[in-house]
């Protein structure tokens, strides 16, 4: 019975493969193996999900995605070219909301959990790409990060101000303002484009931060250290970091990291 249906699945799902159109470009909606117990998502590669991840250099592409989020493989350029698909399938389907959910789940216990001594001191540190707002929408013109990462069309993307919230992160802010924490927005976004991020996090419903941080003209460090060297200003001023949330290592990484860091899945790029 179990061989039965599943390859009924199968020939219903290569029925709907269309070979033509990219990957994020269909828009046929089907029950995949991960859907059916689950709401839904859309259709990306009809295979993938029901035959596997795709392989990388001999490696299956959803264990390359853990050595990603673990921090094991490091200093890539771009997405193996294999796991296109699967990337793609994961960012628009419905694990990597999933994903996101168990991480502000677990954000938003902790600030529950916390003796605040309200003396408006304490601040929570956000970074802006792939953490407040999603750039999805230019990811998936250039292959989901499996196309070199080409900043000054990242950067024109960027100067639109289009980038729609990431709503579990979204619904961490609201709830560190509810409680008397001050967000910080701690970006490795050049400072000529502060204009614009700031215009798309209020339109996507995030106001009310103390402070935009953006990288200053000229700077030639890595992330990781502007990042550091920003939060160690602010506790130099007297200011306790309660919590720091980002998508990238860099983002969480190097001292003062903040008393809790959470990390947020993004399999697209890498930044050190």
């Amino acid at each position: 019975m179990a061989m039965a249906r599943t390859m009924t699945l199968l020939l219903v799902a290569a029925a709907l493969v269309v070979t033509s159109c990219g990957a994020w470009k269909v828009n046929i909606r089907m029950p995949t193996v991960a859907a059916m117990d689950d709401a839904m998502a859309p259709l990306i590669h009809a295979l993938r999900p029901l035959l596997g991840s795709g392989r990388h250099a001999g490696v299956p592409c959803d264990s390359w995605r853990l050595g990603v989020e673990a921090y094991n493989v490091r200093d890539w350029k771009a997405v193996p070219a294999s796991c296109e698909d699967y990337v793609g399938h994961y960012m628009l389907g419905s694990h990597y909301r999933r994903d996101s959910k168990v991480v502000i789940d677990q954000a938003i216990a902790y600030v529950d959990s916390l003796k605040l001594a309200g003396n408006g001191k304490e601040v929570w540190v956000f970074d802006v790409d792939e953490t407040t707002v999603s750039n999805l929408p230019y990811y998936a013109k250039h292959g989901f990060g499996a196309t070199p990462f080409n900043v000054t069309s990242f950067n024109a993307y960027a100067q639109e101000g289009s980038a729609p919230a990431l709503p579990e992160t979204r619904r961490l802010y609201n709830k560190l303002l509810s409680v008397g924490i001050k967000p910080v927005i701690l970006t490795g976004r050049a400072e000529y484009l502060r204009a614009s991020t700031a215009t798309n996090l209020r339109r996507q419903g995030y106001s009310g931060w103390m402070t935009l941080l953006l990288k200053a003209p000229g700077f030639k460090g890595s992330s990781l250290a502007f990042k550091s060297s920003e939060r160690q200003k602010l506790q130099d001023a007297g200011y306790i970091i309660v919590g720091n949330i980002g998508d990238q290592w860099s983002d969480i990484l190097g001292a003062p990291e903040g008393a809790r860091t959470f990390k947020l899945p993004d399999p697209m790029y890498y930044i050190g």
